[in-house]
């Protein structure tokens, strides 16, 4: 993808309206450009700007009463004299303005909570790592081959652990993008089923417990670790996916 191109599309990407494989093809396109790489934070900060300003202002007391008056005027095809047009003309403009500007920006405003857009997200992530047949960047079943495989790539260590004992074997790694950073992303298989595990630094020391929804028939498990994030998501059904994350949470040989 050319730099021109990527440009084009960020605004589109940061509000979610591309299809998967074009996201995708941003997402690379922003890891390899550094020129556009800082385009996208800078359109992140407006936005992010945008959202915490002030956009809201009260209306004069007796605004409703002129409104219907306004109404009834207009509905018995009364014209009114030209100072109350002027006066009606006077309050309406600026609020048209509002409007305006209001429904512009209603998307950054009282839309999904954070934590609803992260599992959309994810859910994307997931859905994309198996349309655009980039699952994975190492394919190993070795934990002490994808592992080392991080190292330089992201400013932490995920943990890998070994589940094939269990009957939910590693399949590989690969670096994705989620919540304005680059993640590990941790494959899984249970039979059919593939599982996606997002991880990525987390600003709470503490730990969290797991929370579990589903969202466009994928079962979606987060919660928080020694200061990782990890989201969990497949379409393997929810109680197995529950003791896969179990095992995860506290692998054998972790186990007493």
């Amino acid at each position: 993808m050319e730099c021109e191109n990527a440009q084009s599309l960020i605004d589109g990407y940061l509000d979610r309206e591309l299809d998967p494989a074009r996201s995708l093809e941003v997402e690379d396109h922003l890891r390899a450009c550094g020129l556009c790489s800082q385009s996208y934070k800078d359109h992140q900060g407006l936005r992010d700007a945008v959202k915490s300003a002030e956009v809201y202002f009260k209306a004069p007391t007796d605004l409703e009463k002129r409104v219907q008056r306004a109404v009834r005027q207009v509905a018995k095809a009364e014209p009114a004299p030209r100072w109350r047009a002027w006066s009606w003309i006077r309050v309406t403009a600026p609020l048209a303005a509002a409007a305006l500007v209001i429904i512009t920006l209603l998307p950054y405003f009282g839309g999904l909570s954070q934590e609803e857009l992260l599992t959309r997200d994810v859910v994307s992530g997931h859905i994309r790592s198996l349309m655009a047949d980039h699952l994975v960047d190492v394919a190993s079943s070795d934990r002490h081959t994808v592992k080392p495989w991080f190292n330089g790539k992201l400013d932490f260590s995920p943990p890998v652990v070994d589940l094939v004992a269990m009957g939910f074997p590693l399949t590989g790694g690969r670096l994705d993008y989620l919540n304005n950073r680059p993640v590990a992303a941790l494959i899984y298989q249970r039979d059919k089923h593939l599982i996606n595990i997002f991880v990525w630094p987390s600003s709470k020391t503490g730990g969290t417990a797991v929370t579990t929804t589903a969202r466009q028939g994928y079962n979606v498990l987060h919660w928080t670790d020694s200061g990782l994030n990890y989201w969990v998501v497949s379409d393997l059904e929810r109680n197995q996916l529950e003791k896969f994350v179990e095992l995860l949470k506290a692998p054998p040989s972790r186990s007493p």
